[in-house]
């Protein structure tokens, strides 16, 4: 394991912070996998994650069993992570100007494309190298307007050129899920069945520059702008959400570096044996077809439905009482799917969104990530 300190803006003068980076394998060797966890520097299981898969990759690595290179980002948001709020971590939102720290990411496509004119080969592989230079270049050029700005191009600067990339999150309270792009669906699959996932959420664009999307959609809408010349899906990106912020153990994380093993050996990252993939418990569904579950009314917030249940539409997933009237409005799910994921709150606003449903048709437009 190679460990380096990569500096990044200070946050004002004499407040500086770094991002610690670990490496695996040879570098520059192909199949290049990307792994970072807590970019929402709040959400843990993420991170005790990577505990246990540096313990893992460093051990492979002295049985001289890494045939790629991995690069590994333990803690991937040190200015998340420096944040409170009246003693309450506050990682997920920049306190400086309030933006998400998995918004924001720059969109390259239309320079990268422009760099690419009348560069593009016959030949697959080639074409490959055109675009991963043209993507580093353009990324190099991007200004960044602030320190959390920083902090992105620095991520993105490691994970661009990768053939996978892993972005590790939680939710509030939740059974582990995946989003990831709609071509990455096949390859992306046997990792959905090995970290158990009962959500596989798919879209060729949510909203809003997530880091995976920075990631893996630049190829997708390469290969269509460029559908004369070979343009493989270099980057298979997806963001893992490891269950709830609460689920944080030795032995879930154990389970999930396991499973990331398993995962990087049948991308030939990592050799030995083939794991059997397990049967999944979801198939891919669209992200548009996933349906937030609003609040109608104010009130104490009493779930009726688990995270992971299977609901029909209708099925009530909450009451909300009304702590003074008395009033108990039941809150319906909006449509047949399962409850992935709910919030931890207790007391509800009007319109709070209250949890999240996986369904099977696509009905929205527009925005499809929360806040």
């Amino acid at each position: 394991m190679r460990t380096e300190q990569i500096a990044l803006s200070p946050l004002a003068p004499g407040a500086s912070l770094s991002l610690t980076v670990h490496r695996f394998g040879e570098a520059g060797a192909r199949p290049l996998i990307y792994i970072q966890a807590s970019l929402h520097a709040d959400e843990i299981p993420g991170m005790i994650a990577a505990y246990h898969l540096r313990e893992r990759l460093t051990a492979l690595e002295a049985e001289g069993r890494i045939k790629g290179e991995i690069v590994l980002v333990p803690s991937a948001n040190p200015i998340g992570l420096a944040q409170k709020v009246l003693g309450q971590p506050v990682g997920r939102f920049d306190l400086s100007n309030g933006v998400n720290f998995n918004r924001g990411y720059p969109y390259l496509v239309p320079k990268v494309a422009e760099r690419l004119d009348g560069k593009l080969t016959a030949f697959p592989e080639a074409n490959v190298r055109l675009i991963r230079e043209a993507l580093r270049a353009e990324l190099a050029d991007w200004q960044a307007a602030n320190a959390a700005d920083a902090l992105k191009k620095t991520l993105l600067g490691l994970a661009i050129e990768a053939d996978l990339v892993l972005d590790m999150h939680c939710d509030s309270e939740a059974v582990v899920h995946l989003y990831t792009h709609t071509r990455s669906s096949d390859d992306l699959a046997p990792l959905s069945a090995l970290i158990g996932a009962q959500a596989f959420l798919l879209a060729d664009e949510s909203g809003d520059e997530p880091f995976d999307e920075a990631c893996s959609r630049p190829w997708a809408e390469l290969a269509d702008r460029f559908s004369d010349h070979p343009v493989p899906f270099g980057c298979h990106s997806t963001t893992l959400e490891f269950r709830g912020e609460g689920d944080v153990s030795h032995e879930t994380a154990r389970q999930d570096a396991a499973a990331l093993v398993d995962y990087m050996i049948l991308r030939g990252a990592i050799t030995g044996e083939k794991p059997q993939v397990p049967e999944a418990l979801c198939a891919p569904t669209p992200l548009a077809a996933s349906e937030p579950v609003p609040a109608p009314a104010y009130g104490i917030v009493v779930f009726q439905a688990k995270v992971g249940d299977r609901l029909k539409k209708g099925d009530v997933v909450a009451d909300i009482v009304d702590p003074l009237t008395g009033v108990v409005t039941p809150v319906p799910s909006p449509t047949d799917g399962v409850m992935f994921a709910r919030v931890s709150l207790r007391f509800a606003t009007e319109g709070m969104r209250l949890a999240k449903v996986a369904g099977l048709e696509a009905r929205r437009t527009g925005k499809l990530l929360s806040a």
